[in-house]
């Protein structure tokens, strides 16, 4: 397994914003993409992960940018009776090239559990789609780092044989921070990304990997995690687009 050069960063706008606010922040996150090198070059990797309704409209105002567009969701089977799913194959085809799998939102609200990531994980591969797979502990007890590797392994096992995984996104999100006021302590941030930086470097599965951090991340932290993992996953702080940028040239600023 390799690791991606760039520092990734990832913003989830969930299901905050409505269509015409979507747009308007793409466009204010293409202006800074535009006037952010790193990002032009792709040395900050940046995706964004809208609200099903509004990929169309983001994908649009980031064109030519260097921002790529990402989904929040899929379903497990490209066609079918299936009313109301969403197939791996058209989000590929409206110009998704990442999709969100494994959110604590989706397992706690929605009921996935361990089989339904695993097979919405194959989904992802199947389809040339970089998953951005959710991992963490529910609760500030045990071991984080042991969990996390688990659930990492528990996705990998849906692949058919002989599958490689071009690109994976390891986004850590312990549960208990996601909404927080603030993110998990560093030092235990470091523990769980060395870990599944390591988990992922022995996967032959896995051609190239970045392990981030989410659970309400902001801007100063990439400093603090001294590069054991490899960018953030933004929630709330990047709904404002001059917070992101604070956090674009943090990234740049460490390259």
């Amino acid at each position: 397994m390799g690791r991606r050069a760039a520092i990734t960063l990832g913003v989830s706008l969930k299901l905050y914003l409505d269509i015409a606010q979507t747009a308007r922040w793409a466009q204010a996150v293409a202006e800074i993409a535009r006037r952010q090198p790193a990002v032009r070059s792709g040395e900050v990797a940046l995706f964004v992960a809208p609200s099903l309704p509004a990929l169309e409209a983001t994908r649009a105002a980031l064109e030519g940018s260097g921002v790529a567009v990402g989904a929040q969701d899929l379903f497990w089977e490209d066609r079918g009776a299936y009313t109301g799913a969403v197939s791996g194959a058209d989000l590929r085809q409206a110009g998704a090239g990442y999709v969100e799998i494994g959110h604590a939102e989706r397992r706690s609200v929605f009921g996935e559990d361990d089989d339904v990531i695993r097979r919405k994980f194959a989904a992802a591969v199947r389809n040339g789609l970089t998953p951005v797979l959710c991992v963490g502990e529910p609760a500030r007890d045990g071991d984080a780092a042991a969990v996390c590797v688990a659930q990492l392994s528990s996705a990998l096992e849906g692949l058919a044989a002989g599958t490689v995984v071009d690109e994976l996104v390891v986004a850590y999100e312990p549960v208990w921070a996601i909404g927080a006021q603030e993110p998990a302590p560093p030092d235990e941030v470091r523990t769980v990304g060395r870990a599944l930086r390591e988990a992922v470097a022995a996967d032959d599965r896995v051609a190239a990997a970045s392990v981030i951090y989410g659970g309400s991340a902001q801007p100063g932290q990439l400093r603090q995690l001294g590069g054991d993992v490899d960018g953030l996953f933004l929630g709330r702080f990047a709904h404002d687009p001059a917070q992101l940028e604070r956090v674009v040239e943090e990234a740049a600023a460490l390259l």
